[in-house]
């Protein structure tokens, strides 16, 4: 498969992955943890795009904290290629600071992809597809997202509402009609019988022009500050004076401050067999299971009498259960996670409660 050109690759890896505490940490989050497979988040979502994007292109978007991190992870990676955000202020800020600097020493027409570090694909063919869909619909003048097939009636994912087809030369294009939020179960099971929803991926497509423009439009305050830290990075201003313009920004996500208000977005629908890995459920859901449909990972030992639907991670430590049903197990060594699988969301509120008691040294 050959490269595209003139395509520029960026990856958010600032993420923290609370609910899968106590294995993501700030030491060690999401995006860094060998989940499925033997190569971790980042680097699995390189290796995924390497056949249609040259390493050179590719960029990481991360806060000062993670650097040396990923920098350990991707020693292959350009050091340059890692583009430092002061400190967190959403995706919106995040993305319009990369594509404003990279306009800085690219043409308008540029194509820029946005993906995730900490995202799970078990179909790279329709992935790859699925890229080139958005890049061709992009260089068209379009702000353009991928959406993927729901397969359940998910209730932790955002969904798309698709609109009219404009192609279905490399798989089908639609008109972006509406962003839903997070939906409650009979919300969710009406959207998948209607067959007009996609699951939200959270990946963009553009060409810089068309997403600074947007900017322009509908962020103006956030579009003036982020030309003036290009403008100050490139005299080489101080940190302090950068740091100043950035935290001026106000905090926005990109679904809320550009794509939820543009005309004519567009959306590639397809099934990338696609996860978020967004809690231990998720991980659950991707993982090879034994014939009591028992998983365990980590390197560990379940040692299982009348369990089922279980998942057990534990690093070196053997882990007996007795009796348990649709239950998560989580042994990290200093940390024990136990709870019914349909709770599985409310782990980021363990970790809320672990900041508020100030018990730096679990987080």
């Amino acid at each position: 498969m050959t490269s595209e050109k003139n395509v520029y690759l960026c990856i958010l890896a600032g993420g923290s992955g609370t609910r899968l505490w106590p294995l993501s940490r700030q030491s060690s989050p999401k995006q860094v943890l060998t989940l499925a497979g033997q190569r971790s988040m980042i680097q699995g979502t390189i290796d995924r795009v390497l056949p249609l994007i040259p390493l050179e292109h590719i960029l990481i978007l991360t806060d000062p904290s993670r650097v040396e991190l990923i920098t350990a992870h991707l020693p292959e990676l350009p050091r340059g290629n890692i583009l430092v955000e002061p400190s967190a202020r959403g995706t919106a800020p995040a993305l319009g600071l990369a594509a404003a600097r990279l306009r800085s020493r690219l043409s308008g027409d540029a194509v820029m992809l946005s993906l995730h570090a900490d995202h799970l694909v078990s179909r790279p063919e329709v992935f790859l597809k699925a890229l080139r869909a958005a890049i061709k619909t992009a260089r068209s003048g379009r702000l353009v997202t991928i959406g993927v097939q729901p397969s359940s009636p998910e209730t932790g994912y955002g969904y798309i509402e698709r609109g009219a087809l404009l192609e279905d030369e490399l798989l089908p294009v639609y008109e972006l009609k509406e962003f839903k939020e997070k939906p409650d179960l009979a919300t969710a099971e009406r959207f998948v019988a209607s067959g007009l929803y996609d699951w939200n991926t959270g990946y963009f497509c553009w060409m810089l022009d068309t997403i600074l423009a947007a900017f322009a439009q509908h962020l103006p305050e956030t579009a003036s500050l982020l030309a003036s830290i290009v403008e100050a990075e490139a005299r080489s201003a101080s940190p302090s004076e950068v740091l100043t313009l950035w935290e001026a920004i106000p905090r926005n996500t990109i679904d809320e401050g550009i794509m939820e208000r543009v005309q004519g977005a567009a959306v590639v629908s397809c099934d990338l067999g696609w996860s978020d890995i967004g809690s231990w459920a998720s991980l659950y859901e991707v993982l090879a299971k034994d014939e009591a449909g028992n998983v365990s990972t980590g390197g560990g030992e379940h040692l299982a009498i009348d369990s089922h639907n279980c998942l057990v991670y534990s690093r070196d430590r053997l882990v007996a259960t007795i009796g348990l049903e649709g239950m998560i197990v989580v042994d990290t060594g200093d940390a024990v996670l136990v709870m019914p699988s349909e709770r599985a969301q409310q782990v980021s509120d363990l970790v809320k409660l672990l900041k508020a008691q100030q018990r730096e040294r679990f987080l």
